[in-house]
């Protein structure tokens, strides 16, 4: 009895047998008892977050006697380069090993994408854990409040990215697009924690504006291939939920596909923006303190 009860915190639920020419293939989709899954794997986020500070940030902080600011940057930086190079390393391997990679069609083919094989469902409900877990880490970090909004931001957008790719049946493309967007954050707040141990250092945030720039034209280029080219040529284009196929067949209709693109081209145009004018300042500073 308590080892089912243990099976259900621990191990990904809804499990089905799927025929295939080899014979049957274990896969999963998705329903309420995955809340039970992740609130397990929350308590994991907390204890790994808390080991990373314990063992390896407060002892560098004691080191580097940083300023409050700084010291709450650091942390926060920090934690953000093991949580984004363990997820960098563990989507790679997920992606090259389903052959999402070397076969590009598969992001859409055979839509709605209702199984999944197990690595990347415990992927998902693990980033889900993840980013849930740390609004409870704004009480516990003791986060300044001018940082809260910042960071509740971040949070939100993340969640609803992810919730929605594993909601609706996107997960293949929501792996890409999550690989690239963490890849670029490595190196940001990696760039952050070097820039913390020596000010004149800042090699890094160079290399992070190209990989940031490289980054959002694969991302911009990913979603015109499936948007606009790839979830209309879906066979199956009829409404069911059931299925899981939600919208598909609005995919068909020319002018909600181009508009669909156009929101996405202004959501890009608006962060490359941000990231020029952020550019602009730290050049201009630059060449002012010269």
């Amino acid at each position: 009895v308590t080892a089912k009860t243990a099976f259900l915190f621990i191990l990904p639920q809804y499990n089905v047998s799927v025929p295939t020419a080899d014979g049957e293939l274990v896969q999963y989709h998705y329903g309420l008892k995955d809340l039970v899954t992740i609130l397990f794997y929350i308590f994991i986020a907390i204890i790994l977050h808390a080991v990373v500070q314990e063992y390896a940030l407060d002892k560098i902080n004691r080191r580097l006697h940083l300023s409050k600011v700084k010291h709450s940057k650091f942390n926060e930086s920090g934690q953000l380069v093991a949580f984004h190079l363990t997820s960098v390393i563990w989507c790679l391997y997920v992606v090259v090993t389903e052959g999402y990679v070397s076969n590009p069609r598969s992001l859409w083919e055979n839509y709605p994408h209702v199984y999944l094989p197990f690595q990347v469902k415990f992927f998902y409900l693990c980033q889900l854990a993840y980013w849930l877990h740390a609004l409870p880490e704004l009480y516990f970090q003791k986060v300044r409040k001018e940082e809260i909004p910042r960071q509740l931001r971040c949070i939100a957008l993340y969640l609803v990215h992810i919730a929605g790719a594993y909601l609706l049946n996107l997960t293949r493309l929501g792996l890409i697009l999550l690989l690239l967007q963490y890849l670029a954050e490595f190196f940001f707040h990696m760039a952050r924690l070097v820039y913390f141990t020596d000010e004149n250092n800042e090699k890094l945030f160079n290399v992070w504006a190209v990989v940031f720039v490289v980054t959002r034209l694969f991302t911009l280029t990913l979603y015109i291939l499936v948007i606009g080219f790839g979830l209309p040529r879906v066979e199956s284009q009829a409404m069911d939920p059931e299925r899981g196929n939600f919208f598909s067949f609005l995919f068909n209709n020319i002018l909600f596909r181009m508009s669909v693109l156009l929101l996405v081209c202004l959501f890009q145009a608006s962060v490359m923006w941000r990231f020029i004018h952020f550019q602009l300042r730290r050049w201009r500073e630059y060449w002012n303190e010269q």
